[in-house]
């Protein structure tokens, strides 16, 4: 993140306050994830970074500062991987390796977890404006991804027309989602796999019958 070059005085970071930094907030992205956001304190992320309270108090003084970067974190390592699978995106079956891909890493966890970005969503959206706004941002970048992929699959003749990227993407997000949630609940990512092959069938019926 742009920001870590300096710690919150303005103060440029040497390479060893950059490690720090990085290594309290991955502590703290670890443990939210785990634990959830109110379940983690300042003195735990303390802890579990191996850092003093001079150096946590250092980069970040209070634990909305340090949700915000969690937030940037967690975002940015989500849209990457969706960008590395859906900027390949051409076909219906280009959907269905990133379902496979996102399905089989949501098995790896045996369904647990959740999405880590929805679970930031559902503890602070309605407690923190900024973060919802942030989040919300976040969830629409991941959308327009899946939106441009049907884009071309729409532009290269392979959905009619009257096919609506930006309702069909937003069909397989909420998908992904409630995916998410089904396989943390029950420890099994099966849910999800019916979640996004449903959603990807509703794709498919404005498949073009010439080119599929």
């Amino acid at each position: 993140m742009a920001d870590q070059a300096r710690d919150r005085n303005g103060a440029r970071l040497t390479e060893r306050g950059r490690a720090t930094r990085e290594r309290i907030l991955k502590a703290a992205a670890d443990m939210m994830y785990v634990r959830g956001v109110a379940a983690t304190t300042l003195d735990d992320v303390r802890t579990a970074s191996g850092t003093s309270k001079s150096q946590l108090y250092r980069h970040y003084p209070d634990k909305d500062a340090l949700m915000r970067d969690v937030v940037a974190l967690q975002a940015a390592e989500v849209l990457e991987w969706n960008r590395q699978h859906l900027l390949r995106v051409k076909s219906v079956r280009g959907l269905e390796r990133w379902r496979d891909a996102l399905v089989e890493r949501v098995a790896l966890r045996g369904g647990a977890g959740g999405c880590p970005l929805g679970s930031l969503a559902a503890e602070l959206a309605d407690h923190d404006e900024g973060l919802r706004v942030s989040l919300a941002r976040h969830f629409a970048e991941w959308e327009d991804l899946l939106r441009a992929g049907l884009e071309r699959m729409r532009n290269a003749g392979r959905l009619r027309p009257d096919a609506d990227p930006a309702a069909l993407a937003t069909g397989l997000m909420a998908a992904v989602q409630g995916g998410y949630l089904l396989a943390q609940t029950t420890h099994d990512a099966g849910p999800m796999r019916i979640a996004l092959d449903m959603a990807i069938d509703q794709v498919r019926a404005y498949a073009s019958t010439e080119k599929r």
